[in-house]
């Protein structure tokens, strides 16, 4: 969706496209990426992976592979990771999927 920008050009431009239109669009564009996004992650599953451990509980522990920013991109829920660390790097076998988180097992 377009948000006026102090000094940008766009704002000065006519016809600009309806918020409802704007929103419809968003939601068309961003079920099209769930789905895309779902079947790429179905494809890591049965595949091991290194991953880097950012937070660890009773359940498990949370962590991103190298190709994942923090706070931004989808998260690997490891089930058997309570005695892991957090900072540590570990192999892992994917054993779920869903249109943005992975769920592993340590290897």
């Amino acid at each position: 969706m377009y948000s006026p920008v102090e000094g940008a050009v766009a704002n000065n431009l006519p016809d600009h496209i309806p918020l409802e239109v704007q929103q419809e669009r968003l939601g068309r564009l961003m079920h099209l990426q769930e789905e895309i996004s779902g079947e790429r992650l179905a494809y890591k599953i049965g595949k091991t992976m290194q991953v880097l451990v950012d937070e660890v509980d009773e359940e498990g522990a949370i962590a991103r592979s190298s190709a994942d920013a923090p706070e931004i991109d989808g998260l690997v829920y490891i089930s058997n990771g309570q005695t892991l660390k957090t900072g540590d790097f570990v192999n892992v076998r994917i054993t779920d999927s869903d249109v943005h988180d992975l769920w592993a097992e340590a290897v």
